[in-house]
């Protein structure tokens, strides 16, 4: 339930934060001088959300930067322990994709593993777009810097940013001979190995070298055999060659690298009395809860393996007050999965899927400053993507040893390709002492096509089409004085359409659906008080969401029904979130998030199966559903503190984030209004599709020793010490099945490394 008090006191709070920040300013520098004298500060963090160098409390973009040293300190893992660490962002992982994850930021999100499905929140590793859901779940070992960007960023980084970006950027070689060792334990038989070594010259080579590996026994239980369950074994290795050559302004980074990973596929079962697939499954494996039962599986065995090689050219050349910059990107997967979908010990629904995708992407862009008070970005992206699926299925088979693709003669194959290229600029004008105009836009035209075929059947049906958008950004901010900016903007993403690779009719087969787009309009404002001791940076936002993309199941193909994808209605979006860093003494520092969402859906009407029929449609109102993964309330607070030895730095931290329920699947919950010819009202969601709310406490200490020529650390570390056990991703299917994935119980463990 929503509650009007608690949100007007802490908006209240925000605003005479604010106010007092603003009425305590002095009018007497320029925004000029402000970043000069910024630079000058310890504690200043220098970003790229923009596509150059600025201090973050000078950049007005919702954005927060999380570096390294934050990072090592929390004993964080993957991107996924980002949740939390900044305003309305989600990160969840899903067992259906290899290194997949469901990104939300600002309520929105796309949960869908298929290649052909396109994310709404943007990753971007070293300048490189990830084009799909799957591969995003980064090591945090290499990492040097990642900045959470909150809203729209279809200027800069183009389509598909709708929600936001995750910019990753790793650690670049640093040309002296150093690195980094490092080894954990954990519960669940989890470990892992890291290093990261570096070699050069010291003044125009430097050459990285890595390798990653960490398996682990997984934290499920088989309910018959007793046997752990989840498992997994990981590798990730590479090398990075930086050329800087004295006196010639240019510099080339290229890193090869691979991603190897095998683990077992297991979904927990969540299916209830009055679907399909509890007629045939034992009463104990329906009718468990979201919590504590998830953590036991009774699936058949499955396993994925997927491998992934990446390319990455980056090229900069500073040619007077102009900086080019070229950044060329190949990333290339093959992935093999077998999954039992009805995670029980009847054989009722299991799938083979062998798919390969691969990416291609350039861009080139100058940036540069005419005269002192204009500064630009402008280029070229070209984005090229082809993907291809065969899955064998065993449907009621109930022969659990004949392999799929054995039991299926008439497998099915789909086959995508992308094609994108887009011209984008922008720009900062200084028109006025303190104030700014900061103007862009992004022209982007979509090439899509999408084959749907079985091995006996033959061709479903195909379809190709095109789109292009128009994505403007313009926003103000003034800067009264070194300590403060206040900011102002609107920006449009755009996020675009295609074809239904579930489809299973010609005429659905070929059918395209729709771009949709976001407007947000945004106001904000970055402060630093007390002697920069407090940092508080705030923003509310608005968000209208148009022509959404969602699943909805009608009649056709041979099993009867399909899933296709189509524009249905839109959404508003409202929020208000906030980043603090306090530091009240030396060695200690305090961090706070809070984001707040109220967000509704209009007029989502979609047409959908007829209760009780598979071959009438009519239309159904989701407008009462929730959005999916988008919690009302979700903040975090931490505190760290260094204390110095003789020895070395003794460094402990502590955290805790909350999150309210929240949705993560489009569902049918309970149902009213006309039921034979419709409108069918949808009065929400599934209520096994929502998990519950969250407390995850986490914690670490770590020593530091100081040795001749490097330092040696140890930490102990501890996440989700009050064992919370929630769903990290259900689903519901057709009112035959529902399956879930889980989060990480309590896990305790430790680390010894050691830097040189």
């Amino acid at each position: 339930m929503r509650n009007p008090l608690s949100r007007s006191v802490l908006f209240a709070a925000l605003t005479t934060s604010a106010l007092t920040c603003f009425s305590g300013a002095a009018f007497a520098q320029g925004a000029g001088e402000a970043g000069a004298e910024s630079a000058k500060d310890g504690n200043t963090i220098i970003v790229t959300a923009r596509r150059r160098d600025e201090a973050l409390q000078d950049t007005p973009v919702a954005i927060t930067a999380i570096n390294a040293a934050m990072l090592e300190n929390k004993a964080s893992t993957n991107i996924g322990d980002l949740q939390g660490a900044a305003p309305n962002l989600l990160i969840t992982q899903q067992n259906s994709g290899a290194q997949a994850a469901n990104l939300s930021i600002r309520g929105l999100t796309y949960a869908d593993i298929e290649k052909s499905q396109e994310p709404t929140v943007g990753v971007v590793i070293d300048g490189v777009f990830v084009g799909t859901n799957t591969g995003q779940l980064l090591d945090f070992f290499d990492i040097g810097q990642i900045e959470v960007l909150r809203g729209p960023q279809g200027t800069l980084f183009g389509r598909n940013t709708i929600g936001g970006v995750i910019n990753i950027q790793r650690t670049r070689p640093t040309m002296v001979t150093g690195g980094k060792v490092e080894a954990s334990y954990s519960k669940w038989n989890t470990w892992s190995t890291r290093l990261v070594a570096n070699t050069g010259d010291g003044e125009t080579f430097g050459v990285k070298g890595w390798y990653f590996h960490n398996e682990s026994d997984g934290f499920y239980k088989h309910g018959v055999t007793g046997k752990r369950a989840g498992g997994s074994e990981n590798d990730n290795y590479g090398v990075s060659i930086l050329w800087a050559p004295a006196n010639t302004n240019f510099d080339a980074l290229l890193t090869v690298e691979k991603v190897e990973q095998k683990f077992d596929v297991v979904n927990s079962n969540i299916a209830r009395s009055g679907e399909a697939f509890c007629l045939f499954e034992p009463a104990d494996q329906c009718n468990r809860n979201t919590t504590k039962d998830l953590y036991t599986v009774f699936g058949d065995p499955a396993d994925s393996t997927y491998k992934a090689p990446a390319y990455s050219l980056e090229m900069n050349y500073e040619l007077g007050d102009v900086k080019l910059t070229s950044i060329t990107g190949y990333r290339k997967s093959d992935e093999q999965q077998t999954q039992d979908f009805d995670a029980s010990t009847v054989d009722l629904y299991y799938v083979d899927r062998e798919q390969d995708y691969k990416q291609f992407s350039q861009e080139i862009r100058a940036a540069g400053n005419l005269g002192m008070n204009f500064d630009y970005v402008v280029g070229g992206f070209y984005f090229d993507s082809e993907y291809n699926l065969q899955q064998w299925s065993r449907v009621f088979g109930f022969a659990p040893t004949v392999p799929p693709r054995v039991y299926d003669a008439n497998s099915q194959s789909v086959s995508g390709k992308t094609t994108s290229y887009a011209a984008f600029g922008d720009f900062n004008w200084a028109f006025a002492d303190q104030w700014r105009l900061s103007f862009g836009g992004r022209w982007t035209h979509d090439e899509k096509e999408l084959r749907n075929s079985f091995a006996t059947t033959g061709l479903i049906g195909s379809g190709k089409d095109s789109f292009e958008k128009f994505t403007p950004k313009v926003g103000v901010d003034f800067k009264p004085s070194d300590d403060a900016l206040l900011y102002a903007s609107w920006s449009r993403g755009y996020r675009s359409g295609g074809f239904s690779p579930r489809a299973a009719t010609a005429a659905t087969a070929s059918t395209a659906f729709g771009p949709e787009t976001v407007d947000s309009y945004e106001i904000g404002g970055k402060f630093d008080l007390f002697d920069r001791k407090l940092q508080v940076n705030v923003a509310g936002f608005i968000s209208d969401y148009k022509d959404l993309q969602q699943n909805t199941t009608i009649p056709g193909g041979p099993t009867g029904n399909q899933t296709i994808t189509s524009n249905v209605g839109s959404a508003d979006i409202k929020g208000i979130e906030a980043d603090l860093t306090y530091r009240p003494i030396e060695n200690l520092k305090l961090t706070a998030t809070v984001g707040i969402l109220d967000s509704k859906f209009k007029d989502f009407i979609a047409s959908n199966l007829q209760p009780g029929s598979t071959t009438v449609t009519i239309p159904y109102d989701y407008s009462r559903n929730n959005m999916i993964y988008s919690p009302e309330f979700s903040g975090s607070l931490s505190a760290e503190y260094t204390y110095p030895t003789s020895w070395g730095d003794v460094v402990g931290t502590v955290g805790v984030r909350h999150i309210s329920p929240y949705d993560q699947q489009i569902s049918l919950g309970a149902l009213s209004g006309d039921l034979v010819n419709g409108p069918v009202i949808v009065d929400g969601n599934d209520a096994r599709v929502r998990t519950k709310t969250q407390d995850l406490l986490d914690a670490s200490l770590t020593t530091n020793f100081t040795l001749n020529g490097g330092e040696a650390y140890v930490t102990v570390f501890g996440r989700n010490l009050l064992d919370q056990r929630r769903t990290s991703a259900a689903f519901t299917v057709a009112g035959l099945w529902s399956f879930a994935s889980a989060i990480e119980p309590q896990t305790i463990g430790a680390t010894v490394g050691m830097r040189f």
